[in-house]
């Protein structure tokens, strides 16, 4: 495969890493910090840039049963967030190959709809069981992830970015 211009090569992702993040990201979704609207979706985050860039390591399976962790934590509808987190790695199986060619500001901006209608979904399943408005604040968590974006990139990285050996004369 071509790798696209301005784009590092990097090592291959370990899948012990895969798997310490997304579990550092349900860490942090699950803080006691009360059910704040304008808190970011970290373990959605982590989730599509898995997604995005390793697909063949997380899927909808997984997206599906960290969903229901969410579910079980804010004793929400039980598969309210596993519909929600399937239904965008489903978007993001389809956006997949394009979102690579893409810089990370780029990226962001791809996967933003991603994220909005996340926020929109979940906002109208909880409309039709609680039957309240919860204000236009509900789609602060998707714009605070696209924000994140290329921190998150830029973080899930680094470990891929390092060298195998300290060779000055290795040519890449």
């Amino acid at each position: 495969m071509i790798m696209p211009r301005g784009q590092p090569l990097l090592l291959p992702v370990p899948p012990g890493f895969v798997a310490l993040t997304l579990v550092l990201a349900l860490m942090i979704n699950m803080l006691p910090l009360g059910r704040a609207l304008w808190l970011p979706d970290v373990l959605l985050l982590v989730l599509v840039y898995w997604g995005v860039h390793e697909p063949g390591k997380i899927g909808m399976g997984w997206a599906f049963v960290l969903g229901l962790c969410m579910d079980v934590h804010q004793s929400s509808l039980l598969g309210l967030h596993a519909l929600v987190y399937s239904g965008v790695l489903y978007g993001v199986a389809l956006l997949r190959q394009r979102i690579t060619w893409l810089s990370v500001m780029a990226q962001a901006v791809q996967v933003m709809p991603l994220f909005l209608a996340s926020d929109v979904v979940l906002m109208l399943l909880r409309l039709l069981l609680r039957g309240s408005f919860p204000g236009w604040g509900f789609l602060t968590p998707g714009l605070w992830c696209v924000l994140l974006w290329p921190l998150v990139s830029w973080l899930l990285q680094l470990p891929q970015r390092q060298s195998p050996d300290d060779d000055e004369n290795r040519p890449l």
